[in-house]
């Protein structure tokens, strides 16, 4: 596998408002910023690493499956994993959490009571 990211040293991290948006098909109240590479779902090549936020209350109601690999690291806050299309129930996950998810695996639904911020890799497995 190849990967093509920018050289990028230690530079400071926009938490606020900047660079963030809600990416498509994903509720409001959850947006990502890229920090580096990029990924075309289109053409199946790639790699991302993203931070991906939960406003406080926000939860999504289906699972999700996508064809790329996909590591993710509860940076802080809260995560529910698995709750209803209501919001209820699901299995709760604190900061300092991991997950690593092959091709094809399902997925969610999420949900963060007092919000949560993760750090996501993807890439294809070319």
């Amino acid at each position: 596998m190849t990967i093509d990211k920018e050289h990028l040293e230690f530079f400071p991290v926009d938490m606020g408002s900047e660079g963030w948006h809600t990416p498509p098909g994903y509720p409001a109240g959850i947006e990502q910023k890229i920090l580096a590479g990029h990924l075309d779902e289109e053409g199946k090549i790639g790699n991302r690493t993203r931070l991906l936020r939960f406003a406080p209350g926000v939860y999504t109601t289906a699972p999700f499956v996508h064809d790329y690999w996909e590591e993710v690291y509860l940076v802080e806050g809260d995560l529910t994993v698995g709750n209803d299309a209501e919001g209820r129930g699901g299995e709760s996950f604190a900061p300092h959490t991991y997950a690593c998810r092959p091709p094809g695996a399902y997925h969610g639904p999420f949900k963060s009571e007092g919000g949560c911020v993760l750090l996501e890799i993807h890439y294809y497995d070319i």
